[in-house]
């Protein structure tokens, strides 16, 4: 993940990145950094998201040639296609993606991105990776039917795509998606589904093993593991390796040992007050977890990413 600032702010967003985040943007010792801990764990393809990579077009090419001198395969680059406006640039820069041995791009296409970013435009990149023998795949193509009710040429507002797609088309796209109810997408879970008590959801919650996994982890421009599908999170990649120090990361590690459950003791006894009744245990993780990047020492836990999520839900602009 090269950086957390986008031209979108997408509603399903497990990063909640958006125009408002950091225009940081992965250094070339960071990302040498990264590839030397694969290359040691013998991993050696990644693919680059954001964020959206494009904004920073000349330190995606850095962070890429590093790569490319580590042996290490970039499968696919992530984009929403906001740059594809010029068919010379998308050329040119195609061209360089190619000199750095890199001939993929993954191309968003949904009704989330369609609220920021007309779908025309990753369409057009489609077919310019088509007229100039690039690789691409459209995420997620299954998509299209239901952008075809709606005008290709402009973003659109939540109201505009109620009344074009479906008053509900927001629960039914999350759904198809099989998302993950972290990030920006909490917010989904929000609306759409019924809180429970808090007791059922303590009900025999085990241990959250998943922090540790490697199947389909992240890696952020400041060098910080992100476990799979628990936003929010961020540990030094060097130290998940080479061993997380204890008493480091006290909300990790209560998760980690036992679970929701246990991340909710450590909250309380830090003052947090819990509601009665929560839409999930991921609800409640993330409810325990924002007031504790807030409120205690937790330096796994970033402020901005649960203010980030909890910003844009409804805020799109009207078009």
């Amino acid at each position: 993940m090269v950086n957390y600032q986008c031209n979108a702010a997408c509603r399903h967003c497990l990063y909640s990145c958006s125009p408002a985040r950091a225009d940081d943007y992965m250094t070339a010792e960071t990302a040498a950094e990264i590839c030397e801990i694969l290359a040691t764990g013998n991993c050696h393809s990644v693919h680059i998201g954001g964020g959206e990579p494009f904004l920073d077009f000349d330190g995606l090419i850095t962070v890429l040639k590093i790569a490319q001198k580590a042996n290490i395969q970039v499968d696919y680059v992530e984009t929403n296609a906001f740059w594809a406006t010029n068919a010379e640039q998308v050329k040119s820069y195609l061209k360089a993606l190619e000199s750095v041995d890199v001939d993929t791009i993954c191309i968003s296409l949904d009704p989330f991105h369609a609220e920021y970013v007309p779908f025309a435009l990753p369409l057009r990149l489609a077919e310019l990776c088509r007229q100039n023998n690039f690789g691409y795949f459209l995420w997620q193509e299954r998509f299209l039917q239901s952008l075809a009710r709606v005008s290709p040429t402009t973003a659109h507002n939540r109201e505009y795509l109620e009344e074009a797609m479906s008053p509900d088309y927001i629960r039914k796209t999350a759904k198809r998606y099989g998302l993950s109810m972290g990030g920006r997408a909490i917010n989904i879970e929000a609306e759409y589904e019924q809180p429970q008590p808090i007791s059922d959801i303590l009900e025999e919650q085990p241990p959250c093993r998943h922090l540790i996994t490697t199947n389909h982890f992240h890696v952020d421009l400041y060098g910080k593991f992100i476990p799979p599908g628990c936003t929010g999170m961020a540990i030094p990649f060097a130290e998940i390796v080479s061993g997380v120090p204890e008493n480091t990361y006290p909300a990790y590690e209560a998760l980690l040992t036992g679970g929701i459950t246990k991340l909710l003791t450590f909250a309380k006894n830090q003052g947090f007050t819990p509601e009665n009744a929560y839409t999930s245990k991921c609800m409640l993780c993330f409810r325990a977890r924002h007031w504790l990047s807030q409120n205690a020492n937790c330096p796994e836990l970033t402020p901005e990413h649960y203010e980030a999520s909890l910003t844009y839900y409804d805020n799109v602009k009207a078009q």
